[in-house]
């Protein structure tokens, strides 16, 4: 079992070593892209055979909700000041939706077939794969390279996979996020602090990747390690988060801009997790819908694993990042609905699980897999077809 102390200290590779290393890594990361690829691709087979039926589309289906945001934003581009509705009251706006991926959209638009939509969840689906060799990078460096496979294979079929189907970004920033964990736990801080910056424009998420890249700079620059690449590094890492934090703030002429906005106009701050207590209390002391009962099985599932993560004593960058995107999470208020899919990015998670998987038989194993993947597949229709809010 690894700490982050064994691998930034392990014994250092012989001349010429690294690149053989890398060689050899290469089946196994094809191997869990291949694979992540395959189980989303049945997860959106499955979408398609029950929107058929429903006479509804399925492309239709996967870029909904949020994703008209972005479709907006690429196409007409941000609110100018807080709108109102007719009766006075704040309406939503559109800069609570970050920067990046509307913005690649709006540049693939003009090359790529198919109109914005096409090129938003090609976007998605190509990010998908990226993040699903980074998860795999992580886990085989954490771990070994069978549970890098199950990690991102794992990450294919939890119950709201379906969103990394979707125009939504939870794949993009996810693809960020993991290189950056892996850039971070081999000691490469330049690459991990520019993969933070960039991630840090994808969606608020990225304040757990700041402080688990931050601080693990921070460490290495007290330890006097690695010269100046950590004190850069650390330096990189919230450029993207604050800076477009700070443009809010400019639009909206008050400092506070962003969470204001978050605040009165869709109603979410933090209240410390009594919003989410209390949801959870009255979902499982009453009838409620599927979606509901999922969301806090996923949530109290979040909180066990990250326990059994501690107790493995995982790298302690991954320890924070993880930390960070469920306290956050929980602590959040409003769209209860929605944070199980706000979990999404935090796949090392799942590595107590992968790392089980990974010392089963082979005939186990595919049956474990086979029926998370149908089981997810089949959610992900219900959330798009049959669930009356977004995912």
């Amino acid at each position: 079992m690894f700490t982050y102390r064994e691998i930034e200290s392990g014994p250092k590779r012989r001349r010429g070593q690294g690149r053989s290393v890398r060689i050899r890594a290469v089946p196994g990361m094809a191997v869990a892209v291949g694979v992540y690829a395959a189980l989303r691709l049945l997860s959106v087979a499955l979408l398609a055979v029950f929107a058929e039926h429903r006479d509804a589309s399925v492309w239709g289906e996967l870029s909904s909700y949020d994703a008209t945001w972005y479709l907006d934003i690429a196409t007409g581009g941000y609110d100018t000041e807080l709108a109102r509705r007719p009766n006075g009251g704040p309406a939503p706006t559109n800069l609570a939706f970050f920067p990046l991926y509307p913005g690649l959209i709006a540049a693939l638009d003009p090359i790529f077939p198919g109109g914005p939509r096409a090129a938003a969840l090609a976007i998605s689906w190509v990010a998908g794969l990226v993040a699903a060799a980074g998860i795999y990078a992580v886990g085989a460096q954490v771990r070994d390279r069978r549970t890098g496979i199950l990690l991102a294979a794992g990450w294919a079929v939890v119950p709201h996979a379906i969103v990394q189907s979707m125009a939504y970004t939870e794949g993009l920033f996810t693809a960020f996020a993991a290189w950056s964990l892996h850039a971070v736990l081999s000691r490469r801080w330049l690459l991990a602090g520019g993969l933070c910056l960039v991630a840090g424009l994808v969606r608020p998420t990225a304040a757990a990747l700041v402080a688990a890249v931050g601080l693990a700079c921070l460490v290495a620059v007290v330890r006097r390690q690695d010269g100046w690449r950590p004190w850069v590094g650390g330096l990189l890492a919230p450029l993207g988060l604050v800076g477009y934090l700070a443009w809010v703030g400019q639009r909206l002429d008050r400092l506070d801009g962003y969470y204001y906005g978050q605040k009165h106009t869709w109603g979410t701050s933090m209240d410390g997790g009594r919003y989410t207590v209390g949801q959870s209390w009255r979902i499982v002391s009453s009838k409620q819908d599927l979606a509901l009962y999922a969301v806090t099985a996923v949530l109290i599932a979040a909180v066990v694993l990250f326990g059994l993560a501690v107790a493995e004593r995982q790298p302690w960058p991954l320890l924070v990042y993880a930390g960070v995107v469920l306290v956050t999470t929980l602590a959040g208020s409003g769209y209860y609905h929605s944070k199980a899919r706000l979990i999404l990015p935090a796949f090392t998670l799942l590595l107590p699980v992968a790392t089980a998987l990974a010392g089963a038989r082979a005939r186990n194993l595919a049956a474990a897999l086979g029926g998370l993947a149908l089981g997810s597949a089949w959610y992900g229709a219900y959330l798009c077809l049959f669930w009356r809010y977004s995912p």
